[in-house]
């Protein structure tokens, strides 16, 4: 039988060192060494010691987790050990929410209770408005949503006690509610609209929808259809391990910031192109390819290194998104509300070649959640601004979990990578009279 331990060979010394391995849930679901298990091995007693080297962090754990797991290889997603089938065909996003940030499903009471202070907290300070006001008419909803949420910080100042559980719950139920209050007058800011004030008759995002899209009429009777494939898509996109924008939001967090000002960054996080922006880009790629018939001669530049495949592909996923296969089923049900989107031709075609095709079979290049949301959004109405806002709102309740759990992970200080330094060695100070003679001779 073996032992749970690494013996790494230093053949620049000669020595041996045996680092002890620890393990997840399972074996298969992540064996790691400490990276400070490795400062052992060095040449000299003034060495610093030996540093791992990863970029983007590609292959190292920044703490350990119970609330996502992911297996890439096999295509499964999983919150708090419960499928993210499971969740999207049998819960709401409330229900989803409040498993993420309290580790278990909550009994009709306490449901109940979650739903209430929610829904009773959706309301913003009337100062906020006169915040939003100060952007320009055309400014990014994302932008504003950011600016917006990193301002709540100001308005609740016991926020910064993080230390406290109950402070903490407060501001949890604060940011739950408030996000689809803030996104959608960011919204109507940028269209030129009334804000629409929430109403405390209707579900979480159909309140949502209301406060988008309300006009002339005294009550918002929202589309079940779409409020139910609203909800549907705001459980896929809850939470998804340590990807860029948690990252952030740990890292702020662990800095003992209030919640605030980490979402805040976390949602600048999500807001680059490469995250938040990506099914966008799937949309800008299908209007540019423009009809089925012209499918086959994109796929060639694909392949030649010309254009990018978005929504293909994925950092974690290397088999099917478990997300794509869900949100397909959706897009279905939101067409025939809304009529089928003009792209979901090109995007079916698209899909059919490029999944017969050895040159992304071989690849694994297979379709992300990105790929038919972004459709199905602009089949709802929503502007392609819109959309890492609609990432936003959802992955709070992911967001505000990882936070809490890095606060009270024992082992978590504040967030400070190494680096491999590859600059000068040290070097004395050149007065300028004698640069200016060296640059003249």
């Amino acid at each position: 039988m073996g032992k749970d331990t690494l013996t790494v060979t230093d053949n620049r010394t000669g020595k041996s060192y045996e680092i002890p391995i620890s393990y997840g849930t399972y074996p298969t679901y992540g064996a790691a060494i400490k990276a400070a298990d490795l400062k052992q091995i060095k040449v000299s007693d003034d060495d610093f010691g030996l540093m791992s080297y990863d970029p983007s962090f590609g292959n190292t754990a920044s703490c350990r987790s119970t609330i996502t797991h992911i297996d890439g290889e096999r295509g499964i997603l999983r919150y708090r050990g419960y499928p993210i089938e499971q969740l999207a065909e049998q819960s709401t996003y409330l229900e989803t929410g409040y498993l993420i940030l309290h580790g278990e499903l909550p009994t009709r009471s306490q449901l109940d209770a979650w739903m209430w202070e929610i829904t009773h907290h959706t309301m913003i300070h009337e100062s906020i408005k006169k915040f939003l006001d100060g952007f320009h008419y055309d400014a990014h909803p994302m932008g504003m949503l950011i600016g917006t949420v990193g301002a709540l910080s100001t308005f609740y100042p016991e926020a910064k006690d993080i230390h406290d559980p109950a402070v903490r719950r407060k501001q949890v139920i604060r940011l739950m509610a408030k996000m689809p209050t803030l996104a959608a007058f960011a919204y109507r800011h940028s269209r030129g609209l009334p804000y629409a004030y929430p109403d405390n008759d209707l579900s979480y995002t159909g309140n949502l929808l209301n406060m988008l899209f309300k006009t002339t009429e005294l009550k918002y009777a929202p589309n079940p259809v779409l409020e139910r494939a609203l909800d549907v898509l705001f459980i896929l996109h809850a939470d998804h391990e340590q990807n860029c924008s948690t990252n952030a939001m740990r890292g702020i967090g662990s800095s003992h910031a209030d919640p605030y000002s980490a979402l805040a960054g976390a949602a600048a996080a999500l807001y680059g192109p490469l995250h938040g922006g990506a099914n966008e880009q799937v949309l800008r790629m299908l209007n540019e390819i423009g009809s089925k018939d012209r499918v086959p001669a994109y796929i060639e530049r694909v392949k030649k290194g010309e254009v990018l495949l978005m929504g293909f592909g994925h950092r974690v996923y290397k088999n099917y998104d478990p997300r794509a296969q869900i949100i397909k089923q959706v897009a279905d049900e939101v067409f025939e509300v809304t009529g089928v989107n003009p792209l979901l031709e090109i995007a079916l075609e698209l899909e059919r070649i490029a999944l017969q095709d050895d040159y992304f079979v071989s690849r694994r290049l297979y379709p992300n959640v990105d790929f038919y949301s972004g459709i199905i959004y602009q089949a709802m109405g929503f502007p392609v601004e819109m959309f890492p806002v609609l990432f936003a709102i959802p992955r709070t309740s992911g967001w505000l979990a990882q936070w809490e759990e890095m606060l009270e992970d024992k082992e978590q200080r504040i967030s400070r990578p190494r680096q491999v330094y590859a600059g000068p060695d040290r070097r004395d100070y050149v007065p300028m009279a004698a640069r200016e003679a060296g640059k003249a001779a």
